[in-house]
């Protein structure tokens, strides 16, 4: 290799390929935890050691040139090739001190982890929890998170992971709910009723209840959200009918689940892992710990 042509550093081209992905130098500099001159600087430092113009400034917009076209395929290569030695190095790491990412749906980690953590606090004080609070799913390969629990199977062959249970939903409404439009005791009592959803377009919910037998129609989403969390405050608080995970709401007091005999809804809890990663001991600890814990 002829070391003297290498005349930038990682810095520099970690900050072309943050800016370029996140699209402006502020986004960047805070996704790298850099005041934003420090980034502009390093952006302009690598334009320099190269000879060549990385960006166009169009009004408040930065623009790749030609160039900088013609290098962002070998800076991504470069940035996974980063992703995977921080992988490979965090899998030998057998301290159980340090900070490990976990991903999870937004009701599973505000419903669910709390007192899981409480008890993996307990066990191990060292470890720094950081809770990926997402309905989107993390890229463990490019550490997103480092262990995610999810409602799929993953079908990435690099990764691990392993069925805890299948858990079930259900529909539920709150007794205020019920209290001003009754408890339907049929399907097509509730083809009037107001649900909450939970997607842009409704129609996986949709999709899935008139498969159960009910007969609804984008009229009856009188609300929703893309928050689990915040649609299911909209369900406790008698706005609408809403489906749950019987975990979650079998505890409320304030809640009834409708049409108990109408078929459950599969919810499948799936923790996966990095392989590399499973090999560390303070994320082995963690998996194992959550895998007891949400079985």
């Amino acid at each position: 290799m002829n070391w003297s042509s290498v005349t930038f550093d990682w810095n520099q081209v970690r900050a072309f390929l943050a800016t370029v992905e996140l699209g402006s130098l502020s986004a960047a500099a805070r996704a790298l935890g850099l005041a934003q001159p420090t980034l502009g600087r390093q952006v302009s430092g690598l334009e320099e050691a190269l000879g060549i113009v990385l960006f166009e400034r169009r009004g408040r917009t930065l623009v790749l040139t030609a160039s900088g076209r013609d290098l962002l395929d070998h800076v991504r290569a470069m940035g996974d090739a980063a992703t995977r030695i921080s992988l490979t190095a965090s899998g030998h790491s057998q301290t159980i001190a340090g900070q490990v990412r976990i991903s999870a749906s937004d009701v599973v980690a505000a419903h669910l982890l709390p007192p899981i953590l409480d008890s993996l606090r307990s066990d191990a004080p060292g470890l720094e929890i950081d809770i990926v609070a997402t309905n989107a799913i993390s890229d463990l390969r490019r550490r997103e998170a480092d262990i995610a629990i999810r409602h799929a199977r993953p079908d990435q062959p690099d990764l691990i992971a392993r069925l805890l249970r299948d858990s079930w939903a259900g529909l539920y409404a709150s007794r205020r709910y019920i209290e001003r439009h009754g408890n339907p005791t049929r399907p097509q009592d509730l083809n009037d009723a107001a649900f909450v959803g939970f997607d842009a377009d409704h129609s996986r919910l949709l999709t899935g209840l008139n498969e159960l037998g009910l007969s609804l129609s984008r009229s009856n989403i009188k609300l929703a959200s893309q928050s689990g969390v915040v649609a299911w405050e909209m369900v406790r608080q008698g706005l609408g009918i809403g489906v749950m995970m019987h975990d979650i709401a079998d505890p409320c007091p304030e809640i009834i689940r409708l049409l108990p005999d109408l078929p459950v809804i599969p919810v499948p809890i799936w923790l996966t892992t990095h392989r590399e990663l499973h090999t560390s001991r303070r994320i082995r600890l963690v998996f194992d710990h959550l895998a007891a814990a949400l079985s």
